[in-house]
C-alpha cells in the first residue's frame, strides 16, 4: 500500500532512499572512526575514552538511526492497520475515519521529527569545534581540564547541517501532505 498522495509518495522516496543512503554511506565515512581518532592524552587510553564519552554521550549515527526508525513507526502502524483491514488506497482519501487516521499518523511524524530536531540541538549543537575541553577531574580526583582534538570537525559540521536540513524537509513534506489531503477532501484538488 503506497501513501495516498503524491507528496506522501515523494516523502517516502526522499525519506526512505536519500536520507537513509546519506546516513548509511556518508555518515559512516564521516563518523565511523571518530572514537579511534579522538585524541586527548596519547599516553592514557582511559582519558581518551572518558573524554570521548563525555563529548559524545550518544554517537550521531545511532541517534539518527533511532530517529529514522521512530519516525517511521506511525506510518508503518497505519499501513499495517490498512493491510489488515484490506483498505484500498483510494479509500484512505474518501472515508473520513481512514483520512483522519492517516492525517494523525502524518501529524505524529511531524511531532517526532520536531522532538528529534530539538534533541539533536541539545546533543550536538550546530557546529563541531576542533578542540573539546574535557573535565577529567572525576578520573584524577582533582580539577583538571584536558584539551582534546576532534577529528574532521569541519566535515562533521557540514553533516550536522545536512541532517538538520533533512529533518526540516521531512517536516515541510508532512505539512504539505496534510495540506494536500485537506484540499482533496474539500474538493479543491482531484
Amino acid at each position: 500500500l503506497r501513501p495516498p498522495t503524491v507528496i506522501g509518495q515523494f516523502h517516502t522516496l526522499f525519506f526512505g532512499s536519500v536520507r537513509m543512503f546519506f546516513l548509511g554511506v556518508l555518515g559512516f565515512a564521516v563518523y565511523g572512526n571518530e572514537a579511534l581518532h579522538f585524541s586527548c592524552d596519547p599516553e592514557k587510553r582511559e582519558v581518551n575514552l572518558f573524554c570521548y564519552n563525555q563529548f559524545r554521550p550518544i554517537t550521531p549515527q545511532v541517534f539518527w538511526a533511532l530517529q529514522l526508525v521512530i519516525v517511521l513507526v506511525p506510518g508503518a502502524f497505519f499501513h499495517l492497520y490498512a493491510a489488515c483491514k484490506s483498505i484500498k488506497q483510494e479509500d484512505i482519501l474518501q472515508k473520513s475515519f481512514y483520512t483522519g487516521f492517516y492525517i494523525f499518523s502524518v501529524f505524529l511524524r511531524i511531532v517526532l521529527e520536531a522532538v528529534a530536531f530539538w534533541l539533536q540541538i541539545q546533543l550536538f549543537g550546530f557546529k563541531v569545534n576542533a578542540i573539546y575541553m574535557c573535565d577529567v577531574g572525576a578520573l584524577e580526583k582533582n580539577f583538571n581540564i584536558t584539551r582534546c582534538m576532534v577529528p574532521e570537525h569541519f566535515e562533521k559540521t557540514i553533516f550536522l547541517i545536512a541532517m538538520y536540513t533533512f529533518t526540516v524537509i521531512t517536516v515541510v513534506l508532512c505539512v504539505a501532505e496534510i495540506f494536500e489531503i485537506s484540499c482533496r477532501r474539500l474538493g479543491f484538488l482531484k
